[in-house]
């Protein structure tokens, strides 16, 4: 489905959706897989769950879903689907033109998705691109994934190498910021910012280096109020499922291939992701995967 209405941007006021938007202006950090498995495993805990990709060029996430459904309709199966729409970049030409149409479209569509869902995830686009900021300021949690090395958290905060106690917020952090301000304006509603520290490598030539990224996050979330929150492993099997659009959740040993205990532990890492990210209404729930 293309949306291109052109309705005016505002905060719906019937939204009863919860909007969980995955975020971080630097690719390569596992955005879409972070978000496929939390769709995932929110529609395994019974939740309605819609999502919008905002990677218009790239549709990481868009192709995973396709991925996903071509596999399942081949071989027949029930697995839970999320109900996507389609986002399509305005073809105007006139800058002010294309922002108005494409915020007019994403607004659109989460209208569309509020009417039916529990939970709308949203997957951003590397960059600082003007939707990317809209859905920031709509989000309810915004989940950063963040590859564990100074590279990445330089887009969170800047350090002085002579004084690495020295921390201060970076573009990312300085977007969120605005973020929170435009939230607070526009709903008077909190964003629950959590950064991840995922395709960490349990490799012992890199502990050091994990050690001090994670003494930098600490320093950082004390300073600028974000939460941090266990996150994946670099492993090879979340490539590997990205062709039939499966994620770890499916394999759940009916049919859907079988479980190693590499496996295992990463779903435990799922787990332990999902639990720390305390979504509202799921309080007290057993997890059903």
């Amino acid at each position: 489905m293309t949306l291109t209405l052109t309705e005016p941007l505002a905060e719906p006021a019937h939204r009863l959706a919860h909007i969980l938007v995955v975020g971080n202006q630097k690719g390569g950090a596992g955005k879409s897989t972070v978000a496929m498995h939390l769709m995932v495993a929110l529609m395994r805990m019974g939740r309605r769950t819609g999502c919008l990709d905002l990677d218009v060029r790239q549709s990481t996430l868009t192709r995973y879903i396709e991925n996903r459904d071509r596999y399942l309709s081949a071989r027949g199966l029930g697995a839970p689907q999320p109900h996507a729409l389609d986002l399509r970049a305005s073809a105007s030409r006139q800058l002010d033109v294309a922002e108005s149409e494409d915020a007019a479209a994403f607004a659109t569509a989460l209208r569309r998705l509020s009417d039916s869902c529990d939970f709308i995830v949203i997957d951003v686009a590397a960059g600082d691109g003007h939707l990317s900021r809209i859905a920031h300021g709509y989000a309810d949690t915004l989940l950063t994934p963040l590859n564990d090395s100074f590279v990445d958290f330089d887009l969170l905060g800047s350090m002085d190498p002579d004084q690495p106690d020295a921390i201060r917020p970076s573009v990312y952090s300085e977007l969120v910021w605005e973020s929170r301000k435009r939230k607070a304006q526009l709903a008077r509603r909190p964003i629950d910012w959590v950064v991840v520290r995922n395709r960490t490598s349990a490799s012992r030539i890199e502990a050091k280096n994990k050690q001090a990224v994670g003494a930098a996050l600490k320093a950082l979330s004390a300073r600028i109020g974000f939460r941090l929150a266990p996150g994946l492993s670099e492993r090879v099997i979340f490539r590997e499922l990205f062709l039939q659009g499966l994620t770890l959740l499916d394999l759940d040993g009916d049919g859907e291939g079988e479980l190693r205990m590499t496996h295992l532990a990463a779903r435990q890492e799922l787990r332990d992701l999902f639990i720390s990210l305390k979504l509202p209404g799921l309080e007290g729930e057993p997890l059903r995967f």
